[in-house]
């Protein structure tokens, strides 16, 4: 076990499965990236008068890139992460289309990541990423309780 993936969205789930994913990197000397998914909306739109519009997006898009790397770095910076290869990556998207092409192109041997403490109705009507990355993962899937 070499690669790990770890997503990351800010939340203390992914905290804890930040530390988790430490840990098994320091007992398999493998190394780890650390994932962000950022949404970039799409404002466009049609007018009443049937014209359509397309805000310019580019200042709002790098905007939200950049937060998502400020707050990927911040993440980062709190783990212990000293004897271990550590990666960071934000990339823009569906969480769980992004986490599964990470895993895919990136070879990883496992994922690492937290699950919200949906109970089993909200997670039928709301769906899960981490669900979802369960059922389709190239590899296999460690999840941190929180």
């Amino acid at each position: 076990m070499k690669k790990i993936l770890v997503p990351v969205d800010g939340s203390v789930a992914s905290q804890k499965a930040a530390e988790k994913a430490v840990e098994v990197a320091k007992m398999f000397n493998s190394e780890i990236t650390f994932i962000h998914i950022v949404y970039l909306p799409d404002i466009s739109m049609h007018s009443k008068y049937g014209f359509y519009y397309q805000a310019d997006l580019n200042k709002l898009n790098e905007d939200i890139v950049e937060n998502g790397k400020k707050l990927l770095d911040e993440f980062v910076g709190k783990i212990d992460c000293e004897g271990i290869g550590c990666h960071k990556s934000v990339v823009s998207g569906q969480p769980y289309e992004e986490i599964l092409s990470a895993a895919t192109r990136g070879d990883f041997d496992l994922i690492v990541m937290g699950r919200r403490g949906f109970s089993k109705i909200e997670r039928f009507f709301i769906g899960s990423v981490t669900q979802r990355v369960i059922s389709d993962s190239p590899c296999p899937v460690f999840v941190v309780l929180e």
